[in-house]
């Protein structure tokens, strides 16, 4: 589903993204774990294909087809999805109208009945008719932008960060609507702690480290040496790359 090899990305003339490979399969989910700081989000951009994320060098393939240098809205349209870490407020456009839109904008949204998950995420009826993330709480931020992602109903979805500043409440309610929603579908979740995967069960984790992929394996067994020791015992593997 998704192929990087050899990636370098710069942003404002810092180099950010080192010498990533990464693949993700069809209706695989994997997890990329890091410090803050580490490159993830910078990952994320360029994988969506950012403006101001320039590739110098390596490739992106999405289904087979190279989108190194195709424009956000190209990626979007062959089946990209990004739920962003901080998305921004949007004054003057209603999460109702924005949802509307994302709705009648392709072919495979309008498979999608957003009723279901409205309740199952229980996102209140006021919340429709304010300002996109204008006044938003943490919970309601994170639930609306997972929200307009699943409308788009894509076949590859990268979640940043999903269970950032997010109760515990909140969370096992995000957690169990996408542990749900990315059945037959493949994701990248990028998470600096983990929680999100007490409902979400990736296949393949992988850590990042100053922008380059240092370690990959077993969710689980990485997790919890991540829990126990920290990122410092990832840093040695940069020792062992070529």
């Amino acid at each position: 589903m998704l192929k990087i090899t050899g990636l370098n990305a710069v942003v404002n003339g810092r180099h950010v993204i080192k010498e990533v490979n990464l693949e993700v399969g069809e209706n695989e989910i994997h997890v990329l774990f890091g410090p803050n700081g580490s490159g993830k989000s910078s990952l994320v951009m360029t994988i969506i294909g950012h403006p101001s994320y320039r590739v110098i060098s390596g490739k992106i393939f999405f289904k087979g087809l190279d989108i190194t240098d195709k424009p956000v809205e190209e990626r979007v349209s062959l089946g990209i999805a990004v739920a962003f870490q901080n998305p921004p407020k949007i004054h003057g456009v209603k999460l109702k109208e924005l949802l509307n839109i994302i709705l009648n904008s392709n072919n495979k949204s309008r498979n999608i009945t957003l009723v279901n998950y409205l309740d199952k995420l229980k996102i209140p009826s006021d919340l429709l008719i304010r300002p996109v993330n204008v006044g938003f709480s943490g919970g309601e931020v994170k639930k609306a932008e997972i929200l307009q992602v699943l409308a788009m109903n894509p076949d590859f979805i990268i979640l940043d960060e999903p269970d950032s500043g997010v109760d515990i409440e909140n969370l096992e309610m995000i957690g169990r609507v996408l542990s749900e929603a990315l059945t037959g579908k493949s994701a990248l979740i990028i998470t600096h702690h983990g929680h999100i995967l007490r409902y979400l069960k990736p296949t393949k984790a992988h850590v990042m480290i100053n922008g380059t992929i240092v370690c990959e394996g077993d969710p689980d067994t990485m997790l919890e040496q991540i829990m126990n020791k920290g990122y410092g015992w990832c840093e040695k593997c940069i020792s062992f790359r070529p």
